[in-house]
């Protein structure tokens, strides 16, 4: 079992945020569904995470095996970091938390054509809800 945060309760909301809930986390998983994967790529980010708190974030969702640390083929000097096959469904987390924030922040974008397309499925449309008139003698 990987190295995961100690829990606060066996809730699996407050046990997700246990992992992703700092003001740091899902940003680093932001980032590599952008397809950054190079320590100094990481530090580059507008909200300017410190050097320490990202070498933290990384080990912490590498220990946890939902990220992967890997010398660079093209600069052994470097490492590269990618989502893990366990860590690739915060990819769809990650997706589903930046279209709530452009639909509930109108000045907040995505840049779509950064995203790294692995595994993501089209925005869902919004379907019409019914009122409770129109469903009225439905299944009967």
């Amino acid at each position: 079992m990987p190295a995961l945060p100690p829990r606060r309760s066996n809730c699996p909301i407050s046990c997700t945020l246990d992992l992703l809930g700092d003001k740091w986390t899902l940003l680093v998983v932001r980032d590599l569904v952008m397809g950054k994967s190079r320590f100094d790529e990481f530090l580059k980010g507008p909200e300017g995470i410190a050097s320490n708190i990202l070498a933290k974030r990384l080990k912490l969702l590498t220990d946890a095996g939902y990220v992967t640390r890997k010398p660079d083929p093209s600069d052994g000097r470097q490492v590269l970091y990618e989502l893990t096959p366990d860590g690739e469904p915060l990819r769809e987390l990650a997706i589903t938390v930046a279209r709530w924030g452009e639909k509930h922040f109108p000045d907040a974008k995505i840049p779509r054509e950064r995203i790294s397309q692995k595994s993501v499925s089209p925005p869902k449309q919004d379907t019409p809800k019914q009122s409770p008139k129109s469903r009225k003698g439905k299944g009967k």
